[in-house]
This record gives C-alpha cells, structure tokens and sequence, in this order.
C-alpha cells in the first residue's frame, strides 16, 4: 500500500485516500440496493434494517466524543447542531421505524447534504486515523440507508413527505443562524462560508450563497420527489396512495 494512505498526514480532497473512500461508497451504494431489493416486502427487512440502526451509532458517537475531547474541542465545529448530525439520527429512526417522515429526512438530508460532505470533505485528519474512518462511516451509512430504503425497499417519497422534509429543514435553519448570531459559531455554515473549498464558493457572496441554497435545495428536492409519485400515477395511484407502505415483519 502507498505510503500516501500509511502516513496520516492532512486529509487531500480528490488525494489516494479520498478517491478509495469514494470508491467503497460507490461499491457499497450498488450492494445495498441488491440487498434491498431482495429483501422487498419480506421479514427479512425489518430484521436487517433494524440491525443496520444500531450499527450506525457505532461510528457516530464515537466521532462526537472525539470531539469534545480537550484536544479536539472547537466550539465552532463540535457540538451536534449540523444536519450531518441530525441526519444520522433521521437514519437510525427510519431504519429501525420504517415511518414515512424519517425515510423522507433521511433520503432528503442524505442524497444532497451529507453526500456534499463526501465530495467536498472537511476532513483534517488522513488514512489511517482513527477520525478518518469515523468520518467516511457516518457520513457513508447515512446515503446507503437512504439508498436502501428508497431504491432497496421502493419506501418512496411523496408530496407530503417533501414537505415536511421542507419545513423541518427551514425550522433547523431558523434556531442555528439565530445560535450561530448569538454566539459567533457557524453551524450549517449558515453565517459564512467554510474556510475549506466547498460547492458553496460556485455560488456568490453571503447572504447571496445561503438564499441561492435554499432555493436549490428546496428544487432539487421537489425533483428528487416528482418521479416517485409520477410512477404512482401511472399505475393509476392517487396522492393519497402514492405513500411509503411499511413491509411486512413476519
């Protein structure tokens, strides 16, 4: 193995240990629909999905008591207020409820937010650190469970699932650019732009950038809801079926 990946030194986005962490995401994103798809309107979903939630507090919260420790504490970064933070736990619910709200944050906050964190990382520590794989773990678990139980399962989205995707997001928006005010933070990099390069440098100044995003966000979103409930139509389903339907546990 390279010495690039042996030595630990600062994280290189698109450097040989980025490119092989999106390589296993990649890998992994393939497997979880085939097993999702074998696993539709079978017991066996439950039983792995539910296993699959408790396996993800596994590299989450290790990741959070890191960083709390006294050489990793950043008041700026370390609390739980990023929807990374909150989207690992929209995932733990879903899996492990299947309830139609939870599927939708997570496919939501996973497929747009978290996977910015896979492209654009902002990772200081390289292979083989101990944050380097509590990262990738996150941050991948989070899209694979999403991809599972959209593509996997076909739990898909709705109108009123979008929605309330929306306004759960617009409400965190609120409370953390009111925090981030208050204390002179930036969660959500809602107060200015992270000093890492990122997909926010494409587009403009603050608050230009943050209105720009929500107006993306809250597009791409609906883009990523209509075909679903195109396909519903077309097999002459209305709104009020076209809705994520609960395998069967037995």
């Amino acid at each position: 193995m390279s010495s690039m990946l042996l030595a630990g030194e600062e994280f290189q986005n698109y450097g040989l240990s980025h490119l092989a962490a999106l390589v296993v995401f990649g890998a992994g994103a393939v497997a979880v629909v085939a097993i999702g798809r074998r696993h539709r309107g079978s017991g066996a979903a439950r039983r792995f999905s539910r296993s699959w939630a408790l396996a993800i507090p596994v590299f989450a919260v290790p990741l959070q008591i890191l960083q709390f420790l006294p050489s990793d504490w950043d008041f700026d970064t370390s609390l739980p207020l990023q929807l990374c933070d909150l989207a690992w736990m929209a995932a733990v619910w879903a899996l492990w409820t299947l309830r139609p709200w939870a599927i939708g944050l997570t496919y939501f906050w996973g497929l747009t937010l978290t996977t910015q964190a896979i492209v654009t990382p902002a990772l200081a520590q390289d292979f083989p650190t101990p944050r380097y794989f509590m990262y990738w773990g996150m941050h991948f678990v989070i899209v694979w469970a999403a991809i599972y139980l959209v593509w996997g399962l076909r739990l898909t989205p709705t109108w009123r699932v979008y929605r309330t995707a929306v306004a759960v997001t617009a409400g965190w928006a609120v409370c953390i650019f009111t925090f981030n005010s208050i204390v002179g933070s930036n969660y959500g990099f809602l107060n200015r732009k992270p000093t890492t390069p990122s997909i926010l440098d494409l587009l403009g100044p603050w608050p230009l950038y943050v209105v720009t995003e929500i107006a993306l966000v809250a597009t791409m979103w609906a883009l990523m809801t209509w075909p679903w409930v195109a396909i519903h139509h077309r097999r002459g389903h209305g709104e009020s079926s076209a809705r994520i339907t609960r395998p069967s546990s037995s």
